[in-house]
């Protein structure tokens, strides 16, 4: 298995916000709130100036990967299909969480509620509460 800092770098290239975007709206049903919140924690963070390059990288790197329908696990797969696209999510989560601050939280929720009214934060306090 690849070691994360390559799959990061393979990945890279990717990445869009019109392709981000494109892949949460088609597949929320798939993806799940916690997959979603996630990504849209890293794009935040991704656009906020204060983040470093080297941040950014692992973000896009991430963010990247759950576009690409060519990963390790094939996102058609049922159930399995984004368990890897959590975990290199939460691997870019994890590394950049310095950057995340209440403002990034807050536009993240803002999204979800935009996108999906019905959904319910108590499904993510987990991850802000790891942050």
């Amino acid at each position: 298995m690849k070691d994360w800092e390559s799959i990061i770098k393979t990945f890279t290239s990717k990445f869009s916000e019109k392709g981000l975007f494109r892949v949460i709206k088609n597949q929320a049903s798939k993806l799940g709130s916690k997959v979603i919140y996630t990504a849209l924690l890293l794009f935040y963070a991704y656009k906020r100036k204060d983040t470093p390059i080297w941040a950014k990288n692992i973000i896009i790197g991430a963010l990247g990967y759950l576009i690409s329908p060519i990963d390790m696990l094939p996102d058609l797969t049922p159930i399995l299909g984004y368990t890897d696209d959590l975990g290199i999510l939460s691997f870019g989560l994890v590394t950049i969480a310095s950057y995340i601050n209440s403002d990034i939280r807050t536009e993240a929720k803002v999204k979800m509620t935009a996108w999906f009214p019905k959904w319910n934060e108590s499904d993510v306090l987990d991850i802000d509460m790891k942050l």
